[in-house]
C-alpha cells in the first residue's frame, strides 16, 4: 500500500493546503511534501522488484491489483506497481517537488494556498503516471497532469502566460488524443485474445506470439502494428518534446514561474520518454527496430537542432529550455539502440537530466529574484555578488557538458556506448553526430556564463544585488550533491534499471549488439583509463 500512501498524502495534502490561509500554506505544503520523500526513499531502500513490469517473469514491488469496473468486453483494474525503471522516477518526482516548493517561497506572493495545493496535486498525478499498469488508470493520471500545470502557468506565469498555458494545453491534449487512438488500434488488433486493458497482459500477449495482432479495418497485421506504433510515437513525442513538435516548451518555460519550470523540465518531460519506453519499445519492439533509422533521425535532429537553438538565445531560461530538447534527443537515441546500455542509459539520462535541469532552472530563478532580469546582455560580474549561486550554476553547466564524476557524463556515456554498439545501420555514424552536440552545449553554456557571471560587475536594474536567501540556496546544494553521487556511483540506480531493461533487450535480436566489445575498445584507446 505504499504507492497508495504517496498518492493519498499528496491528494489529501493538496486539499488541506487549498483550505489553509496563505500565510501558512508555503511551510505547510513543504512539510506535507516531506512525507512522500520519506515514503519513496523507504520504497527505494526496500525495493525487491525483479524484471520488467510489463513482461513475463516480473515480480513487481509494492503491487496492488483490484478489479474496478467493466467496459464492454474489457475488465478495468486499479493496478499499480514498480520495477527498476519506475522506482527511480518516483523518487525523482518526490524530491524535485519538495525542492520546487521551497524555491517558490521567494517569488510566489499571491494566491499561495492555490499554488502550493496545485503543486501537490501535480505530484500525485506524476506518481500515478509512473506507477499505473492499467491503461485506463494510467490515462487518467496522464491527463490529470494537464490541469494543475495549465493553471500554474496561466495564473502565476509571466506577461504571456495565457498564451503559453493555452499552447501547452492544446499541444499536449491533441497529442494525447493521437496516442489514445494509436493504443486502441493495437488493442482492437488483439481481438478477443485480451479482456483487459492491463499493460502487462497486453504486452505479454503481443510479445508471446507473432500472430497475436490481427487485421483491423482491412489493414494487414503488420500495418496495424506500424500504424499503432507511429500514432503512439507522435503523441508521446509532443510530451518529450521531439523536434519539430517542441515549440510549446520554450514558451511554457519562459512564462512559467521557476518552481513550475523545475517540475516541467525535471519530471513532466520524462512522462514522454517513459511512455515511449513502456508502450512503443516494450509493446512493439520489432517495429521500433524496423524503423530504427527514422527514429534515430528524430533523435539526432533533436540533439543538434535543440543545441543550436539554445546557442542563439539571450534569455537564460530559453537556453536551459532548448538544452532540454537536446538532452531528450539522447534519451531517444538510447531507446532506439535497443541494447542494455542504450535503454539503461536512456533511463539513467532521464534521472540525470531531471536533476541537472532542475538545478539550472533553480539557479536562473535565484538570479532573476535578485536582478529581475534573465537576459544575458543585461548583466555581468555576478560571481562576486552571488558566489554560491554562481558556483552552483557553473557546476550545473559542467554537468550538462558531461564533466566526469557528474551524472550528465555517466548518462551520455551509457547512451553512447549502447548506441555505438547497436544493430541499426550506420549506428557509429549517428552516434558520432549526436556526440557533437556536447561541443555545442559547451559553447552556449560557456558563452552564457562568461557574459553573466564574470568580468566587471554591471546589471541594468535598479534593484540591489545581494546574496540569495538560505531557503533559495539549500535546494541547489541538494541537487548538486545528488548529481555528484550519481556521477561517482552510477550503480546506485543503474543496477536497478538494468534489471528492468535486460528483459526488453531479449525480446528481439537487439541483444546481439552487446556493448562489451565497445567498452573493451574504449578501454584500449584510453590506455585502460576507463
Amino acid at each position: 500500500m505504499m504507492i497508495e500512501f504517496l498518492l493519498g498524502v499528496c491528494l489529501v495534502g493538496a486539499a488541506v493546503v487549498f483550505l489553509a490561509p496563505d500565510r501558512y500554506s508555503a511551510r505547510l505544503s513543504f512539510l506535507i511534501s516531506l512525507l512522500p520523500i520519506i515514503g519513496s526513499v523507504y520504497m527505494y531502500a526496500t525495493f525487491d522488484g525483479v524484471g520488467n513490469a510489463l513482461l513475463e517473469g516480473a515480480t513487481l514491488a509494492f503491487e496492488t491489483r483490484v478489479k474496478w469496473l467493466s467496459v464492454g468486453p474489457y475488465d478495468l483494474f486499479y493496478h499499480v506497481g514498480l520495477d527498476g525503471v519506475s522506482m527511480p522516477l518516483i523518487v525523482l518526482t518526490t524530491v524535485l517537488t519538495s525542492l520546487a516548493i521551497v524555491s517558490a517561497w521567494t517569488p510566489i506572493n499571491e494566491r499561495k494556498s492555490q499554488f502550493y495545493g496545485l503543486m501537490l496535486m501535480m505530484e500525485a498525478s506524476l506518481i500515478g503516471v509512473f506507477a499505473a499498469l492499467d491503461f485506463f488508470v494510467w490515462f487518467i493520471f496522464w491527463e490529470a497532469v494537464l490541469i494543475p500545470m495549465y493553471f500554474l502557468i496561466g495564473v502565476w506565469g509571466g506577461p504571456r502566460r495565457k498564451y503559453a498555458a493555452m499552447k501547452f494545453f492544446v499541444y499536449t491534449n491533441v497529442a494525447s488524443l493521437v496516442m489514445f487512438v494509436g493504443f486502441f488500434v493495437l488493442v482492437f488488433g488483439l481481438g478477443g485474445s485480451v479482456q483487459t486493458l492491463g499493460l502487462p497482459e497486453i504486452a505479454q500477449t503481443i510479445t508471446g506470439s507473432d500472430t497475436a495482432v490481427q487485421s483491423v479495418a482491412g489493414l494487414a497485421p503488420s500495418t496495424v502494428k506500424t500504424v499503432a506504433f507511429f500514432l503512439m510515437f507522435a503523441g508521446f513525442a509532443v510530451k518529450v518534446p521531439v523536434v519539430p513538435v517542441h515549440t510549446w516548451l520554450p514558451d511554457a518555460h519562459v512564462e512559467a514561474p521557476t518552481p513550475v519550470s523545475v517540475i516541467l523540465a525535471g519530471v513532466l518531460l520524462k512522462m514522454g520518454t517513459y511512455a515511449l519506453l513502456r508502450f512503443n519499445f516494450t509493446l512493439l519492439p520489432e517495429v521500433a527496430q524496423q524503423y530504427a533509422i527514422v527514429l534515430v533521425l528524430f533523435a539526432v535532429v533533436s540533439v543538434i537542432y535543440g543545441a543550436l537553438l539554445a546557442l542563439a538565445q539571450q534569455d537564460l531560461k530559453r537556453i536551459v529550455a532548448y538544452s532540454s530538447v537536446s538532452s531528450m534527443g539522447y534519451v531517444i537515441l538510447g531507446l532506439v539502440a535497443f541494447t542494455l546500455y542504450g535503454i539503461g542509459g536512456a533511463t539513467f539520462q532521464m534521472i540525470s537530466h531531471g536533476l541537472i535541469s532542475g538545478l539550472l532552472f533553480l539557479c536562473v530563478g535565484v538570479i532573476y529574484n535578485t536582478t529581475h532580469t534573465r537576459m544575458v546582455g543585461d548583466m555581468s560580474g555576478l560571481a562576486d555578488r552571488m558566489p554560491i549561486t554562481t558556483g552552483a550554476l557553473v557546476a550545473g553547466s559542467f554537468a550538462y557538458m558531461g564533466l566526469p564524476l557528474m551524472s550528465g557524463f555517466m548518462g551520455e556515456f551509457f547512451v553512447f556506448v549502447g548506441s555505438f554498439g547497436a544493430s541499426f545501420p550506420f549506428a557509429p555514424v549517428f552516434t558520432g553526430i549526436a556526440m557533437f552536440g556536447i561541443v555545442i552545449v559547451a559553447g552556449y553554456y560557456l558563452f552564457a556564463m562568461q557574459r553573466t557571471l564574470f568580468g566587471s560587475f554591471n546589471v541594468e536594474t535598479d534593484y540591489e544585488i545581494t546574496r540569495a536567501p538560505t531557503h533559495d540556496v539549500i535546494p541547489l546544494f541538494v541537487l548538486l550533491t545528488l548529481i555528484i553521487v550519481l556521477g561517482s556511483a552510477p550503480d546506485v540506480i543503474f543496477q536497478m534499471i538494468e534489471g528492468a531493461v535486460r528483459p526488453m533487450t531479449e525480446l528481439t535480436q537487439g541483444q546481439q549488439a552487446d556493448a562489451q566489445p565497445v567498452l573493451d575498445t574504449l578501454k584500449l584507446i584510453g590506455g585502460g583509463v576507463l
